[in-house]
């Protein structure tokens, strides 16, 4: 068993990554409806969802005007410019072969989260927030040898916002996704349902024994 004197030698870094489903009435870039609540699989999806050839995206004004309302809670300003690349990768829930997102010009910089840790108050930093398409959903039946593909959620608006490498504690992590949930959901900009998955997390973590000099980086996926 390790020693509490050799876990008090490391320091824990930890950095948070947060898809937020921004409450629109149809998805990021098709008029398909974003409410798959209740829905059977593969409903509220078309010629977008499924990515059939020719399909050209439309952007949803909505989501470009709920993304700037969260700069604005974030304590920023949503750029002037901001652009659309593809992510291409291959899996059974993306039937494109790439996702839309944001990588090099995202509509959110800068900004950040106000958090109180055993009555002291810190801030920790936001470094981006991007735009995104979700993708869909696959499911494992218990007990097959096959998996299930439901595109209900498949072009979903997402606004994903990276935190700083600024917490230190699962306390301080805590209290940083309740903060921005809250934030999120009083400004109107998702209906934070986390029972529907309206925010989903990726935490990073690292240790080292030098503050200054963060270790190597683990990466939680969907909490």
């Amino acid at each position: 068993m390790i020693s509490q004197a050799v876990r008090d030698s490391y320091t824990a870094t930890i950095g948070i990554e947060c898809h937020v489903q921004l409450k629109t009435k149809s998805k990021l870039f098709s008029g398909e409806s974003n409410d798959a609540r209740g829905k059977q699989p593969n409903q509220t999806v078309g010629h977008v969802s499924f990515g059939m050839p020719g399909a050209l995206p439309v952007v949803n004004k909505a989501a470009i005007e709920l993304a700037a309302r969260a700069a604005f809670a974030l304590g920023t300003k949503p750029q002037t410019y901001s652009k659309f690349d593809r992510k291409h990768y291959f899996y059974p829930d993306l039937p494109k072969g790439y996702q839309i997102s944001q990588f090099e010009e995202p509509i959110i910089l800068g900004g950040s989260v106000e958090i109180v840790v055993d009555g002291e108050t810190k801030k920790v930093g936001i470094t981006r927030a991007h735009m995104e398409e979700d993708a869909g959903k696959s499911t494992h039946p218990a007990g097959k040898n096959y998996s299930l593909v439901d595109l209900n959620r498949a072009g979903t608006p997402l606004l994903e916002i990276v935190s700083e490498p600024d917490m230190h504690t699962p306390e301080e992590a805590k209290a940083f996704a309740k903060a921005l949930y809250l934030q999120m959901k009083y400004a109107k900009v998702s209906d934070a349902d986390l029972y529907q998955g309206n925010m989903r997390f990726d935490v990073n973590v690292s240790v080292s024994k030098d503050p200054q000099v963060l270790g190597t980086r683990s990466e939680t996926k969907n909490l």
